[in-house]
C-alpha cells in the first residue's frame, strides 16, 4: 500500500526523497511483524498542529507530532501529523542536524502505529529504543540536506 508525503499550510516538502524514505518506513513496519497500509505524512505548522491537538486530543500546547491510528488486522495505517516548526525547533535544542530530528519523529509516529506507547518512563524508553534502532537501520545520507526554513 502506499506511504504518501503531503504539506498543510508550509511548503516544506521531501521530494526526490520520498521513495527512500518510504522503504525505510516500510522495512520498519515489517520488521515490527506488521505490513504497510495507507500511512499519511503530513507536514504542518505549529499553529496548524495545535489546532489539530485542540479539536481532537483536547490538549492546549504544541507538539512534533500528532498520529491517528487506523490499524485493522496487523495492517499498519494512519496520518502522521508533523510539525515542522517543533521539529527545527527541537532539533536546535538537542544539538541534532534538523534531517535526523525528522527521521526521528516520522519513525515515532510509525511506532505508535505499531503499538508502542510513550506516557510513562519505562514506554518513553521502549519507544527511544526503538526510534534509535530504526534510525541506525537507515539508508547512510537520508534526508540529509533537507531543511526547514520558517
Amino acid at each position: 500500500m502506499a506511504i504518501t508525503f503531503n504539506s498543510e499550510d508550509t511548503k516544506f516538502n521531501i521530494d526526490g526523497r520520498k521513495r527512500e524514505t518510504a522503504a525505510w518506513m516500510r522495512a520498519a513496519v515489517r520488521e515490527e511483524g506488521f505490513a504497510a497500509g495507507e500511512i499519511n505524512v503530513i507536514f504542518c505548522s505549529d499553529p496548524y498542529l495545535l489546532e489539530i491537538n485542540r479539536q481532537y486530543l483536547r490538549h492546549d500546547y504544541f507538539t512534533d507530532i500528532i498520529t491517528f491510528d487506523y490499524c485493522e488486522n496487523g495492517v499498519l495505517s494512519g496520518d502522521l501529523f508533523i510539525s515542522v516548526d517543533t521539529v527545527k525547533g527541537n532539533a536546535e535544542e538537542y544539538g541534532v542536524m534538523f534531517h535526523v530530528e525528522l527521521l526521528r519523529v516520522i519513525i515515532h509516529g510509525v511506532m505508535h502505529l505499531a503499538g508502542y506507547k510513550d506516557k510513562t518512563d519505562p514506554d518513553a524508553a521502549k519507544m527511544r529504543e526503538r526510534e534509535n534502532h530504526y534510525l541506525a537501520q537507515a539508508p547512510e545520507g537520508l534526508l540529509e540536506g533537507v531543511v526547514y526554513r520558517r
